[in-house]
């Protein structure tokens, strides 16, 4: 439910302020009439009190109920009834207290300028009325904002989840496939690749609750990885990797390269039978990270674009999901080498 504007204390004190403002200017209006102090005082305590209650009453009427059609007409019925109501009241009112003989001509000035007195309390309760309208609508938005914002959220974790979760699977077969066609031929290399994939195993599991990670600790997963893949494919696989020191502090999305990775292991080796080295290198530039990750592949045997598959996909629609830019993540082919090349920006001037 929207906050009322009186429970903010900038507005409380700014209303009652100007209240108090008007309570004495309405007092000197009737000293300027000729009529005396107590009269003045009397009449404005009383009337401006009214329209104080009036005013509150209000508020909290348009902060349970708006309707969202005719809600303009609705702030003038109630603004002129209650305008009637305090006008009624005040005079009453005023009538039982002042009715000494001594205040004879007050009270018929009193009475003659009831229809003046009732425009200015219609405008004083209609400017209240509009206010709040106002008010309660902009809260209201907010509000509506909030949970949209909320639900997007929700929204973005779950298919940030469901991308990552898809990644272990397929890359999980992959790996007990190999471990399996080693026990026969080659049992040391099987221990040794799954000793590896339970690290590996261990290491991603361990940040699947992490939204982000240092860069040094994301390389060291990958170099897991790599170092399974490695048994996979034996002397055909190897890898450079170039890498800064001021880029290995900077905050990345946990398990981003690994599909980068594959996906250049798969289209670089698995139309070849040569020895392929897969270059890769991390950078900081200005305040982001740049990753570039290069692999060769035969144009007579693939296709540069078939490179843009689940694994490279699902890398842009995290940065997508994260950093609301489709910028981040770019491909070419040329020279017979394809090249990946991922920009991460500040994490901390997208979060803070």
């Amino acid at each position: 439910m929207a906050r009322s504007p009186i429970s903010v204390s900038k507005f409380r004190n700014s209303f009652f302020g100007w209240w108090l403002v008007w309570a004495v200017l309405h007092a000197s209006l009737i000293l300027n009439y000729g009529y005396s102090l107590n009269n003045a005082v009397i009449d404005s305590l009383v009337t401006n009190s009214l329209l104080l209650g009036a005013c509150w009453i209000i508020s909290n009427i348009l902060r349970y109920y708006l309707p969202y059609s005719d809600r303009y007409l609705y702030v003038l019925i109630i603004s002129v009834i209650f305008s009637l109501v305090v006008n009624a009241l005040s005079k009453f009112i005023l009538n039982l207290i002042l009715t000494d003989i001594s205040n004879t001509n007050y009270l018929i000035f009193l009475s003659n300028a009831y229809w003046l007195r009732l425009g200015i309390s219609f405008l004083l309760i209609g400017c209240m009325a509009i206010i709040c309208v106002l008010w309660y609508t902009q809260e209201e938005e907010q509000e509506n904002r909030q949970r949209k914002n909320d639900a997007e959220k929700l929204s973005r974790d779950a298919e940030l989840y469901k991308l990552r979760q898809q990644l272990q699977p397929h890359f999980l077969f992959n790996s007990l496939n190999s471990i399996s066609a080693l026990i026969g031929s080659n049992p040391s290399q099987a221990r040794k690749m799954i000793h590896q994939l339970s690290d590996f195993l261990r290491t991603t599991l361990r940040k699947d609750e992490e939204q982000w990670v240092k860069m040094e600790e994301e390389m060291q997963s990958l170099e897991l990885y790599l170092e399974i893949e490695k048994v996979r494919f034996g002397h055909r696989l190897s890898t450079s990797i170039m890498k800064d020191e001021g880029s290995m502090h900077m905050l990345i999305p946990p398990m981003l390269l690994q599909p980068v990775v594959e996906n250049a292991i798969k289209f670089g080796l698995y139309d070849t039978t040569d020895a392929v080295t897969i270059h890769i290198s991390v950078l900081r530039e200005n305040d982001s990270l740049k990753v570039t990750v290069q692999n060769p592949y035969d144009p007579d045997t693939a296709s540069p674009r078939h490179g843009t598959g689940f694994g490279l996909n699902s890398v842009k629609r995290r940065l997508y999901l994260l950093f609301a830019r489709t910028d981040l993540v770019e491909t070419s082919a040329k020279n017979q080498v394809f090249t990946t090349t991922i920009k991460i920006p500040n994490h901390e001037n997208y979060h803070h």
